[in-house]
C-alpha cells in the first residue's frame, strides 16, 4: 500500500489511500468485533479483573447483538441517544457495542456527577434512554424534577426489584431475551458518540463524534497492537482513553482487554503480571504513584512493553528504565481533534526492557518498520526533551500552527495548534446545543484546538500552554505551563496549577499558584514564595499562593483550573468544596437553577442539592 504523505493536500488517490487505511480493520469497530468472533471465537475479549469475569469474542458478539435487538424492540431508532451512566466498565463496554449495533449514539456520563452538573449534561444529551445501575439511581432521582423531561431508564444490575424512583423504567430483564441486531449498515460518517470535553479550563462541552473519529483517534495505537497483545485499562468508560483507546482498540486488534474499576498503585504491577498485560494507557498522574514505591531488583520483570503516557511526563525515561518499558508513545490526544500528532520514544534497546520470555506483540524491528511506513518519528528516550513534546503529524489531518488571524507561523514561533481533516468525520462535528462554541472552534475551515504550541526545527511540535492560560505581564505573554514545570520540581509538591487573574486598574495579570503537597507533607506558602524567588524572574513569581489538600481533577486527571479560579474568587462551586491546607471545609450554599429555565411545568422546584465529592472515583 502506498504510504500517505502528511504534507499531501488532496487528490482522489490520496483520499482513497487514507480511507482504505481506516477501513481495512473494519469501520465502525463493531465490524471488527464480529469478525474476530468468527476467527477466534474462544479468545477472551474482556477480562473484568474486579470480579474475575472472562468474556470471549463469541460471547461478546451474542451479548451485544442481544442488547441491540432489544433496543430496537424498545423503540430505539437510528441516531437516538442513549446515556450510559455506569461505574462498571464491563457493563459500559457491552452497552457501548450494543448501542452502536442498534445504530444509536453512545453518550457516556460520569457516574460521579451530581446536582446541576448532572442536569446540564443530561439536558444537553436529551437521551431516549439512560442505562444506569443501582448505585447511580439516587443521583438521578435527585435531579429528575429539574430535567426538561424524564427519560426512560434501565438498571443493568437489577433484574429483580429496583430501588424506588420516578423515571419510566424498562425492566432490565427485557434486555436479556435473545434477539438479533437490526441490519442497519452503519457508515463511518454516522455519529457514534457524544463525549463531554474534560472541562479542565471551563464548562465541559458535548462533542459530537463519528465512527471515523474513533478510528482516527486509535489508529497509531492499533497499528502498534497485535492480537497477541493484552491491553490494560483502569480508565473510566466516560473517557475516550478508557472507552476507545482501551476497549475499542482491543476489539479492532482481536486482543484481550483487562478492565478494572479504578487505578490502584499498590495493585498495578500485580494486575499486569497476573494478566500478562503488554500495553496500557497511563496518565501522567499515575507515574508518580508508581515510582514512589521503594525500588526492587525485579521491577523490570513484567510484560508491560508499550505504554501511551498521556501527557508525556518529565520522568518518562526514569520510569521506563526502572520498569523495563520498551516503547512510550507521546501524542496529542483531544476530544475534538482525536490524535493528530504522535512520536514513538524507544526507551530501552532490544533485550534491555521487557524480558523476552514475557514479551508480546511487535518486536523492535517491526516497530521501526511500521513507524517508517507511516513517517512517524522514533526518538531515543535519552534524546527526548524533558516534557512537552507532542509529536509529528499523522496522515489523516493537515496540521498547522496559526496566529490570531489564522495565518501560518514559521517554526520557532508560538501559535495555536489547528487541524484540518482530509476526510469527512475525522474531527468533532459540533458541540451539541452550543452553536456559538462550534462556530468559534471551526472558524475559517480549521479546528482550533485551544492549545498554544511551537514547532521545532526537527518538525516535532511541542506544547506551550492552553491559549486561555497565557498570562499577560508587561505587554508579554507568560506561559503558565512553564511556571508549573518549574514549581513541580519542588521536592514536597505533588502537582501545581498556575493561572492569571486581572490586576485592579492595570493591564497586567497577577500570577496565582495552587499546589497540592505530596502525601504526608506540609507546604508553607511563605517558604514556597522564597523558593520561587530563587528560581523565577520577578515578573513570573506568584502573587498569590494557595495550598490545597486535593486538586480538583477531571476523569483524565487533568487539574480543573476553572474550579480553582472559582475558589480563588470566592464563587460557590456546585461540584463541592476545595479544601485548603489547615482549613476546615465550609458548606457550599445551595444554588438555585436559573429562573428562566423551562420544561418543569408550574413553578420552579426547590434548588438542586450541591454536588457531592466523588465517592470512590478515580
Amino acid at each position: 500500500m502506498t504510504t500517505p504523505s502528511t504534507s499531501a493536500t488532496g487528490g482522489p488517490a490520496f483520499l482513497d489511500t487514507l480511507a482504505a487505511e481506516l477501513a481495512v480493520d473494519g469501520e465502525p469497530v463493531t465490524e471488527a468485533l464480529d469478525a474476530w468472533s468468527v476467527r477466534t471465537p474462544l479468545r477472551v475479549f474482556i477480562h473484568y479483573g474486579e470480579h474475575g469475569l472472562d468474556l470471549s469474542y463469541a460471547e461478546a458478539r451474542r451479548a451485544t447483538d442481544t442488547i441491540a435487538g432489544n433496543l430496537e424492540a424498545a423503540g430505539i431508532r437510528r441516531g437516538d441517544r442513549i446515556a450510559v451512566h455506569c461505574r462498571s466498565p464491563y457493563a459500559a463496554a457491552l452497552w457501548m457495542f450494543g448501542i452502536w449495533k442498534a445504530g444509536a449514539v453512545f453518550c457516556p456520563v460520569d457516574p460521579d456527577l451530581a446536582g446541576e452538573l448532572l442536569v446540564a449534561q443530561l439536558t444537553t444529551l436529551n437521551p431516549q434512554l439512560v442505562v444506569t445501575e443501582r448505585a447511580g439511581l439516587p443521583a438521578l432521582e435527585l435531579v429528575r424534577r429539574h430535567l426538561p423531561y424524564a427519560p426512560r431508564v434501565t438498571v443493568h444490575d437489577s433484574v429483580g426489584v429496583t430501588p424506588p424512583h420516578g423515571f419510566p423504567e424498562i425492566p432490565y430483564a427485557r434486555f436479556l431475551a435473545r434477539a438479533l441486531p437490526p441490519q442497519l449498515g452503519a457508515m463511518a460518517e454516522d455519529v457514534a458518540a457524544i463525549v463531554h470535553t474534560p472541562g479542565n479550563t471551563g464548562r465541559p462541552k458535548a462533542a459530537v463524534l463519528c465512527h471515523r473519529w474513533i478510528a482516527q483517534y486509535t489508529f497509531l495505537l492499533r497499528r502498534l497492537t497485535t492480537a497477541d497483545d493484552v491491553v490494560y485499562s483502569d480508565l473510566p468508560m466516560h473517557s475516550p482513553l478508557g472507552a476507545f483507546a482501551g476497549v475499542a482498540r482491543a476489539a479492532w486488534c482481536g486482543s484481550t482487554v483487562t478492565l478494572w474499576d479504578r487505578f490502584h498503585p499498590g495493585e498495578f504491577w500485580h494486575r499486569i503480571a497476573a494478566t500478562g498485560a503488554s500495553t496500557a494507557v497511563l496518565t501522567d498522574a499515575a507515574v508518580p504513584w508508581l515510582t514512589s514505591t521503594p525500588e526492587r531488583a525485579d521491577d523490570a520483570v513484567n510484560p508491560l512493553s508499550k505504554v501511551w503516557l498521556h501527557p508525556l511526563p518529565a520522568t518518562h525515561a526514569d520510569f521506563a528504565r526502572r520498569f523495563g518499558i520498551d516503547f512510550v508513545v507521546a501524542a496529542y490526544g483531544q476530544v475534538e481533534s482525536g490524535m493528530p500528532l504522535a512520536v514513538v520514544v524507544q526507551e530501552r534497546p532490544e533485550g534491555a526492557g521487557t524480558p523476552s520470555a514475557l514479551h508480546r506483540g511487535l518486536t523492535h524491528e517491526q516497530v521501526a518498520r511500521l513507524c517508517s511506513h507511516y513517517r512517524i518519528p522514533v526518538v531515543p528516550g535519552q534524546a527526548m526533551p524533558r516534557k512537552g513534546v507532542l509529536g509529528a503529524p499523522l496522515p489523516f489531518l493537515e496540521v498547522a500552527v496559526l496566529d490570531e488571524y489564522d495565518r501560518r507561523l514559521p517554526p520557532g514561533t508560538v501559535g495555536q495548534l489547528a487541524v484540518r481533516p482530509h476526510l469527512s468525520g475525522l474531527v468533532v462535528q459540533e458541540y451539541a446545543g452550543d452553536p456559538l462554541s462550534t462556530a468559534e472552534a471551526l472558524r475559517n475551515l480549521w479546528l482550533h484546538t485551544g492549545d498554544a504550541v511551537i514547532q521545532a526545527d526537527d518538525g516535532l511540535i511541542h506544547f506551550v500552554d492552553r491559549v486561555q492560560d497565557r498570562i499577560r505581564m508587561r505587554g508579554e505573554n507568560i506561559s503558565a505551563y512553564h511556571i508549573e514545570d518549574l514549581v513541580n520540581q519542588h521536592p514536597d509538591i505533588a502537582v501545581c496549577a498556575v493561572f492569571g487573574v486581572p490586576m485592579d486598574g492595570r493591564p497586567d495579570d497577577d500570577v496565582v499558584l495552587y499546589v497540592e503537597p505530596d502525601p504526608g507533607k506540609l507546604v508553607d506558602p511563605a517558604a514556597l514564595r522564597a523558593w520561587c524567588a530563587q528560581s523565577l524572574p520577578p515578573y513570573m513569581r506568584p502573587a498569590h499562593i494557595r495550598v490545597v489538600v486535593h486538586m480538583p481533577r477531571t476523569p483524565n486527571h487533568r487539574v480543573e483550573k476553572h474550579r480553582l479560579r472559582r475558589h480563588f474568587l470566592g464563587v460557590a462551586d456546585p461540584s463541592g468544596p476545595i479544601v485548603e491546607q489547615h482549613r476546615i471545609p465550609t458548606p457550599i450554599p445551595r444554588v438555585a437553577l436559573p429562573s428562566g429555565r423551562t420544561g418543569f411545568g408550574g413553578g420552579m422546584p426547590p434548588a438542586l442539592p450541591p454536588a457531592l465529592p466523588p465517592g470512590g472515583g478515580r
